[in-house]
């Protein structure tokens, strides 16, 4: 077996990633194949923690623009991201994955609170974890939730998952045809440039603590088992 790159990892999901070509909700066999995936890391000994966005549910920025109040949009779109943790817990132990969701808004009838030092214990035990309710405060994003998970349980790098593109490109390659791909990019370049990889507060967080991120496409099966053993796919941004 080929020696992975990397030992713990941040897998980030979009909301939309789970919907598939459905668009809204979950599509059972997109989380089954992702269940598959994050398994095959499980076996290779690599250590895996899991956020989840919820767009395909509920976006607390849309319910804002609809004339919400932002912060309970927000905190209605971080139950969305449970909703999704939930689903991904049952996926995986439908194939005999271990694993703990753990939640920023304490619900303890359904997953733990978010502990740090239990995170750490439950990946060391080769336990997925799934990060869900965002960091529990109104205003951030799950790609914010991504970068602050990371750097708190010293992850060596972010894997983001895409369902619509793979990698970061100049311009949006669905609507430009003359949009190229980056292999590799800073996250300076990322802020300067005002490139959809995420959002500034994520960008600067990662960048201040220096974790990479490997932005790449989720809808080729096996993709993130090529990104755990060095295969270059996607874009890369490094931390510094």
């Amino acid at each position: 077996m080929t020696t992975p790159k990397y030992n713990r990892v941040v897998l980030k999901l979009s909301g939309e990633a789970l919907s598939g070509s459905i668009g809204y909700g979950i599509d059972p066999a997109i989380i089954q194949s992702i269940a598959k995936q994050v398994k095959e890391l499980v076996e290779m000994d690599v250590e895996v923690a899991v956020v989840v966005g919820g767009g395909n549910i509920w976006r607390g920025k849309a319910g804002s623009e609809m004339g919400m109040d932002r912060a309970t949009a927000d905190y209605m779109g971080m139950l969305a991201t449970v909703m999704n943790s939930l689903a991904l817990q049952d996926s995986l132990e439908n194939i005999e994955v271990q694993s703990r969701v753990q939640t920023s808004i304490e619900m303890r009838q359904v997953a733990e609170p978010y502990i740090r030092r239990k995170a750490i214990r439950h990946l060391e035990k080769k336990r997925v974890v799934i990060f869900a309710a965002g960091t529990g405060n109104p205003y951030f994003s799950t790609d914010t939730t991504a970068a602050l998970r990371a750097a708190e349980i010293e992850a060596e790098v972010i894997l983001m998952a895409k369902n619509n593109v793979d990698g970061v490109y100049t311009a949006d390659p669905k609507t430009d045809e003359t949009a190229k791909k980056y292999n590799s990019l800073s996250y300076l370049e990322v802020l300067k440039e005002g490139l959809a990889v995420m959002d500034s507060t994520a960008s600067s967080l990662c960048m201040d603590n220096d974790i990479p991120l490997i932005v790449f496409s989720i809808m080729e099966e096996g993709n993130i088992k090529r990104v755990i053993q060095g295969e270059n796919i996607g874009t890369l941004v490094r931390g510094k």
